[in-house]
């Protein structure tokens, strides 16, 4: 009888250990692409995650903040909801977090939903993503809220005639109609609207169409990283420099992270987004230089890494307010409404929709030193996502 005892005991210590390592921990869950055609989605979060952490220590409300990360090679949905449930099920995490592309991010929906587990979406841009699980929060941005206020710059700037090129799916439709609408209510008109392949399209017989449309302008998304370099590559290569023809995009077109890599290419190119590498502000330069000490071979963050930043400083929030407690609905209640002074400039989570409020700034590429910058010349402040407006 005794030895059942102790047996009993020896069991019960073994479970006890592993239970109060679990309880002195947060766990935060990263979703993304960290291999892969969209791997340096991945890589950027990752890079402004460490950036944070390097800033602000790894310890909040007493416990230690660990990271488990997930790669779904993506844009792979499946794969996404799996690790999700894995990351829930098997890991328990607090926090679920990453989410580079739409598709993943609304495979992943209905765990957080039906987890109960708070989802920060750190850049997937589809308007649609927060409608999906009362339990998601966006800390980068929507593609209506950074495409719309173009619509408003162009036509004040002469440029009434576009031709659109967006990736077919879902944030290159968002960003389509944003603009679309919201030039022609300005009196403009789109002369020609392309919808590309989000993997692997082949830019040359568009920018043929683009020319032969003769617009003022063309209007341009693609996801950042390797199709922003093939579309200005064909743009200069076939001509539409040399007729004229202006490009004005979103700023995944302009990524600071490829910038460099772009060259001249891309120097007098006009964007809204809502960050710049070149930003002025005291916490822009902190952000970038705790980037550079974590990520020694990360070369220049991008909103990417921003928006992962200003994730894990509403995660380090959340749990100081909720003393380390991580309970779903309290959790929400702290992220909807609060206030970041981010290095994009300050932010806000709107507490009807869950996405953030931010500045939507219009930038030219310019040479800062020997290297290509978005240099920031415009602004539109306190911009909602306009895909929600009145809902």
């Amino acid at each position: 009888m005794k030895f059942k005892t102790m047996a009993a005991l020896a069991v019960t210590t073994a479970f006890a250990v592993p239970l109060a390592q679990a309880q002195d921990t947060i766990k935060v869950g990263v979703i993304a692409a960290f291999s892969g055609p969209f791997a340096d989605y991945g890589k950027q979060m990752e890079g402004g995650i460490k950036a944070w952490i390097a800033k602000n220590g790894d310890t909040v409300a007493g416990k230690k903040i660990q990271v488990i990360y997930k790669d779904t090679t993506g844009p792979s949905p499946e794969i996404a909801k799996r690790l999700a449930q894995e990351l829930v099920v098997r890991d328990k995490v607090d926090f679920l977090a990453g989410f580079g592309l739409t598709p993943e991010a609304l495979a992943v929906a209905p765990i957080a939903q039906q987890a109960k587990k708070p989802m920060i979406v750190m850049n997937a841009a589809t308007s649609i993503i927060t409608t999906k699980s009362d339990y998601i929060a966006r800390f980068s941005m929507t593609l209506p809220q950074i495409s719309a206020p173009m619509g408003d710059w162009a036509v004040k700037n002469k440029i009434r005639n576009v031709a659109t090129v967006v990736a077919d799916y879902g944030p290159g439709i968002d960003a389509e109609k944003a603009f679309s609408e919201r030039l022609a209510k300005n009196g403009g008109k789109v002369v020609e609207a392309i919808r590309v392949p989000l993997r692997n399209p082949e830019f040359a017989p568009y920018i043929q169409r683009i020319k032969d449309a003769k617009p003022d302008a063309v209007f341009v998304f693609v996801p950042a990283g390797e199709q922003s370099i093939a579309f200005m590559k064909g743009y200069r290569e076939r001509g539409l420099l040399d007729a004229g023809i202006k490009v004005i995009a979103t700023g995944d077109l302009t990524d600071d992270h490829v910038l460099p890599a772009m060259g001249d290419a891309t120097l007098g190119v006009i964007t809204t987004f809502h960050y710049s590498a070149a930003h002025k502000s005291p916490e822009n330069e902190a952000f970038l230089k705790s980037f550079a000490g974590a990520n020694p071979k990360g070369g220049r963050p991008n909103f990417m890494a921003v928006a992962a930043y200003d994730g894990m400083n509403a995660i380090y929030q959340v749990s100081q307010k909720l003393n380390g407690k991580i309970d779903g609905p309290k959790a929400m209640a702290v992220l909807k409404g609060m206030k970041i002074n981010s290095p994009r400039g300050p932010i806000s989570i709107d507490p009807a929709t869950r996405d953030v409020v931010q500045t939507v700034y219009v930038r030219k590429v310019e040479k800062i030193g020997n290297e290509p910058y978005n240099v920031e010349f415009d602004q539109f402040p306190n911009q909602k996502d306009p895909g929600k407006e009145g809902k």
